[in-house]
């Protein structure tokens, strides 16, 4: 079943988020499909990242719903109580622009310290799971290393394995290359490009416009808290309706 068949994962509705006086989100809605890359651009400032992390329930919406599948909804035009935004987070993993490692845990400890800690999970299980998932990534012989003595691209994949970890349904990605020096981009993106091959459910903040072409069945641009424009991927990043799309557009391919 391809995406575009499969049945809707997530849906947001009049999601609303401020901080003080300054409206960050104004409204969002959007729906993600089972096995579904959604890629989110947009300008810094744009409200990229705060509706990654309203989503994640790492921020609470001021207004709006979230909906995971046909088991959880979120209605946060009351507060919602702490055991629904843990609900939230059970069912999503973050990904971060740095790769946010505790510093004095070594690799393994890293990965599973959300199944034990937080998940309950045995902690024979999540050591093997961890295990089979550095393996994947080429990271296996690094169990026992600690994050300094680690390039920034291999902290990126522990991330990324440790988000996985959770077994989530769904992943986000903070621009998950940002912070990498440019050759050590490619092997992140090769990994993610392998996730969405699996059929990972991912929604993606980033600016790397041939990756988001490549992978994403979709894609939403956010100017000032709102999607001005949403369609197919390779619609939106060739042929952008809003001018707005493509003025952001021609400014990252054309810096200069």
């Amino acid at each position: 079943m391809s995406p575009t068949e499969s049945p809707v994962l997530l849906r947001v509705a009049g999601l609303r988020k401020s901080f003080g006086a300054h409206q960050v989100l104004e409204s969002v809605d959007l729906t993600v499909r089972t096995g579904e890359v959604l890629a989110v651009i947009g300008s810094s400032g744009s409200g990229k990242t705060t509706l990654l992390r309203c989503l994640n329930g790492l921020e609470v919406a001021d207004a709006g719903v979230v909906e995971v599948g046909d088991s959880l909804r979120v209605d946060f035009a009351t507060r919602p109580p702490r055991r629904r935004l843990d609900a939230l987070r059970d069912r999503s993993a973050m990904v971060f622009q740095h790769d946010n490692l505790f510093p004095h845990k070594t690799v393994l400890e890293n990965v599973t310290e959300g199944p034990v800690v937080v998940q309950r999970r045995p902690a024979a299980e999540a050591r093997a799971d961890a295990l089979r998932l550095l393996e994947r990534v080429g990271l296996a012989d690094r169990a026992g290393a600690y994050p300094s003595q680690l390039s920034g691209g291999q902290q990126q994949r522990v991330g990324i394995v440790r988000a996985l970890a959770l077994r989530p349904q769904i992943l986000l990605f903070d621009e998950p290359t940002s912070a990498l020096d440019p050759e050590l981009v490619g092997d992140v993106l090769t990994l993610m490009r392998d996730l969405a091959e699996d059929g990972w459910t991912m929604v993606v903040v980033t600016h790397e416009l041939p990756f988001a072409r490549e992978v994403a069945h979709h894609v939403a641009f956010v100017d000032e808290g709102t999607i001005v424009e949403y369609g197919r991927a390779r619609d939106v990043l060739t042929e952008p309706r809003n001018e707005r799309t493509r003025r952001f557009i021609r400014r990252l391919l054309h810096p200069l």
